[in-house]
């Protein structure tokens, strides 16, 4: 295998694999700064060592067992300082890995254990990010909008208090449930997002792996909560992001907008099942969440069959109804794209420039301002927009459209 194929080869077992090993290793030894680093170190031993040997035929086996070695180097040099060397010799290296097989409730019970209530929602959020879904704290940070210090520090600290604070690695009763589902919540959507436009600029602008792998986790979350209306306008807003997923990034790699899409290249199982998890929610009466307005949106536009048919007041309702749940800068920045098109540009872009002390530093802000100037016939400000934005975006494709979209003005 050529060097470029073994690199393939360990990115996609990265991809596969890390919370799996990270889930095990957590188990084993109830530490996840330990599980972190030991499978850290065991897929930088795979960069360093499959190129001269090859890919082993069971990755994931390989990367499991080396982890756990490394894991228990890693406690053997503690014990020699802190008395803890009973703890060490009960531990084997010769132990056999977790079958293929174990990753399904291991990730759940992971998540859980991230997303438990003796940490702060935000933290909740990163750390899981951080072991469950194998983000980089770069990527994590670009989620949150912070530099990329402030964001190791707070996973740092939030691995140290599961530590102090001995909290179990176990889905929590159904009892606990209804206190940590939102924060799980959070992180699916957030793991989703990060696939749906991944921000590393050496990833694939769109990671399937991501999205696949939270779609699966809210299908077994609503499972475990099949009448909890967020989880399943959580996974009804999934089913109909990703029903768009083939017709969202073009040939040339370059992002295909929504209102130029195939809309005979999406996903019609998808929309079907979307669609029909919002109607039940919609049925009940119960007042809707964040997640299922953020569905009814998705539903409003993937019932469209061509761009002309959108009913946008729909949308632009949908979206008051969202800020008074949540009156973030960029659900307003959202909220703007839909008036747009309702009332115009001119409008859009005066709701769009009082968010600019919030929203500075966000590629979406200057690329709605961009467009909207645009429109407006304002092409030198729109060409200055448009390379603010393009400076700013993470995501290959995105910066393909941004940059073609700017090169269109002359």
């Amino acid at each position: 295998m050529s060097g470029a194929g073994v690199r393939e080869a360990i990115t996609q077992a990265h991809q596969r694999e890390w919370c799996r090993v990270v889930a095990a290793l957590t188990r084993r030894f109830g530490d996840l700064d330990i599980a972190e680093e030991a499978a850290a170190e065991a897929f930088a031993t795979a960069v360093e060592r499959w190129p001269a040997d090859g890919v082993p035929p069971n990755p994931g086996a390989w990367l499991t067992t080396t982890a756990n070695r490394k894991a228990i180097d890693r406690i053997r040099r503690e014990s020699r300082r802190d008395g803890k060397h009973r703890e060490a010799q009960i531990l084997h290296d010769d132990d056999p890995p977790e079958p293929a097989g174990a990753i399904d409730d291991e990730r759940l019970r992971l998540i859980f254990t991230c997303c438990h209530p003796a940490l702060a929602p935000e933290t909740r959020v990163a750390l899981t990010l951080r072991m469950v879904g194998g983000l980089t704290v770069p990527e994590i940070a670009r989620a949150f909008l912070v530099q990329e210090t402030a964001m190791g520090q707070r996973i740092t600290r939030a691995k140290a208090k599961i530590k102090a604070a001995r909290i179990p690695y176990r889905v929590p009763s159904a009892a606990d449930l209804p206190g940590r589902v939102a924060g799980v919540l959070a992180v699916l959507f957030l793991v989703f997002n990060e696939g749906y436009l991944a921000t590393g600029p050496d990833s694939d602008p769109v990671r399937h792996d991501l999205t696949a792998e939270a779609i699966r986790l809210a299908r077994l979350i609503r499972a475990l909560m099949p009448h909890d209306g967020e989880v399943a306008g959580l996974l009804a807003l999934m089913l109909l992001t990703e029903a768009r997923r083939t017709a969202r990034v073009s040939a040339s790699g370059e992002l295909v907008a929504l209102d130029e899409q195939d809309r005979g290249a999406w996903d019609p199982a998808l929309i079907a099942e979307g669609h029909r998890l919002v109607r039940e929610r919609l049925a009940t009466g119960l007042a809707p969440g964040r997640y299922q307005i953020l569905a009814a949106i998705n539903a409003v536009h993937t019932s469209a069959r061509d761009v002309r048919d959108t009913d946008w007041s729909q949308i632009v309702a949908l979206y008051d109804q969202l800020v008074s749940l949540d009156p973030s800068p960029i659900v307003a920045l959202n909220r703007a794209v839909a008036v747009a098109e309702l009332d115009g540009p001119d409008v859009a872009l005066a709701s769009v420039d009082r968010l600019a002390d919030r929203l500075s530093g966000y590629h979406a802000f200057h690329a709605a301002r961009a467009a909207f100037l645009r429109r407006l016939g304002r092409s030198e400000q729109a060409r200055a927009a448009y390379g603010t934005a393009i400076s700013l975006a993470g995501n290959s494709a995105e910066t393909a459209y941004l940059t073609r979209r700017r090169d269109q003005l002359g």
